[in-house]
This record gives C-alpha cells, sequence and structure tokens, in this order.
C-alpha cells in the first residue's frame, strides 16, 4: 500500500452523503439543531449543537475537543476511551478464542 492511500484517511473530511437529514438542513442553513431529544445533539453551538455534524466539520480530534464539547473533564474522557478500548480488547479476544475451539 502506498503512503498516499494510507494518508489519505487523514484529509479533511468533505460533505457526505451519510449524514442525517436533519444534520444536512441545518448545514445548508446554518442553524443550530432544535431537536434537544436526538440522540446525536449536544450543547455546542459552534458545531450546530449536532455531533454528526461537528465530526463533519473537524474531523478527527483530540480528547480536549471532545471534553470541550460535551462539558466534562479531558480525564473523564480519556476514562471513557480506556474503558471502551478495554472491552474492545477483550471482545477481539474471545472472538479469536472461538475461531480455534
Amino acid at each position: 500500500m502506498s503512503w498516499n492511500k494510507r494518508c489519505s484517511s487523514f484529509e479533511e473530511p468533505k460533505k457526505s452523503g451519510k449524514l442525517r437529514e436533519c444534520a444536512v438542513a441545518c448545514m445548508d442553513n446554518d442553524v443550530a439543531c432544535p431537536i434537544k431529544d436526538c440522540k446525536h445533539w449536544l450543547e455546542y453551538d459552534e458545531d450546530l449543537n449536532c455531533c454528526l455534524i461537528s465530526i463533519e466539520l473537524n474531523g478527527r480530534m483530540t480528547l480536549r475537543e471532545i471534553a470541550d464539547r460535551l462539558k466534562v473533564s479531558f480525564v473523564r474522557v480519556k476514562q471513557i476511551q480506556d474503558k471502551g478500548l478495554k472491552k474492545l480488547s477483550k471482545l477481539r479476544n474471545k472472538t479469536v478464542l472461538q475461531t480455534f475451539e
């Protein structure tokens, strides 16, 4: 695999067709999302109150940027990340063991 193909995933994301209709409408009209009971809603006006739009606009984010958007501490985001990675590791190990049985 060439270096360019590997690095292409690190480029800034372009507006994709994978956004929900409401997110596309909010982006097109530059209006914050009014649907507070949506599972993608977050209280961050700079990203139009939508985590999907936040990812679309910013691409990869640091843990500190995520903490700012979620209004929790950087340490708490790190704890959640570590716990998730631990679960994924256990799941991967379990899947590998099942294939050998």
